[in-house]
């Protein structure tokens, strides 16, 4: 009978100050999950907002990556403490808030993964999260393993971004590129120099901030100019990128 409660080590890598490689998930397949989760990956992000994944894909999910090296984030479609207590009792211990654009949102956030009197967490005996009643003490350890992530995506959330780093919970930010760029009237052109360079000056805000930065690309060069600059968490690629281009590259090989 399994009754511990499982270290996130995703989070106590952020604290450290270690780099984080992932992947991004969106495929709604859990043996895609399980694939991705032993290839060596330290983190995998199981995406709500923008795939056609609910709770129940999600938990599946969830059980996919266990075995695996990759700590499994959920993005949750928004910053709504429903969903967010439902994401937690299925036993997911790192989320993802999407457009969270100041310190009062980021604080909500955080509330919603925290049981009271820190939060507004509902509490529940038989779950997932506490191996069906197994973990005793979940309660009053659940705080200690659960990592908030939130998103910033535009102009205005990165001139909150002190503000939001400094709440309380909060263990890192990730910069949006697509959504951001968007914001800037760059649509998927965040290599253009104006946002490329606020992407870099919000990493290094973060980092001096005492919070780990995150980020996502496909493409290798913006991934290790990130790192370099001191981001601690980036998504390299995605399962759906990964099928679609080498899908394209097979088709060229064989019909020109």
């Amino acid at each position: 009978m399994r009754d511990d409660l499982r270290e996130n080590k995703f989070k106590r890598a952020l604290i450290a100050g270690t780099p984080q490689i992932g992947l991004w998930l969106s495929l709604t397949s859990p043996v895609a999950t399980e694939i991705a989760a032993g290839a060596g990956f330290d983190w995998l992000l199981i995406d709500m907002e923008h795939s056609a994944n609910d709770l129940p894909e999600v938990a599946q999910h969830l059980r996919a990556a266990e075995g695996g090296t990759a700590e499994p984030i959920v993005r949750v479609p928004w910053n709504e403490p429903v969903m967010v207590k439902r994401v937690l009792d299925q036993g997911a211990t790192t989320l993802l808030f999407p457009f969270v654009q100041s310190a009062d949102e980021a604080r909500r956030a955080v509330a919603a993964t925290r049981y009271p009197p820190k939060g507004i967490r509902g509490v529940a005996g038989v779950v997932r999260a506490n191996r069906y009643g197994r973990v005793k003490d979940y309660i009053h350890r659940a705080a200690d393993e659960i990592c908030v992530l939130v998103q910033v995506e535009t102009r205005r959330a990165l001139t909150a971004i002190e503000d939001i780093a400094a709440i309380e919970g909060v263990d890192g930010i990730f910069i949006g590129p697509a959504d951001l760029s968007a914001d800037f009237g760059r649509h998927n052109k965040w290599a253009e120099p104006e946002v490329w360079s606020a992407i870099i000056d919000a990493g290094r805000r973060i980092k001096a901030a005492g919070k780990s930065a995150g980020f996502l690309s496909g493409i290798e060069k913006e991934c290790r100019e990130v790192l370099a600059a001191g981001f601690g968490f980036v998504a390299v690629g995605s399962d759906a990128g990964l099928i679609a281009r080498q899908t394209e590259a097979l088709v060229r090989t064989y019909k020109g």
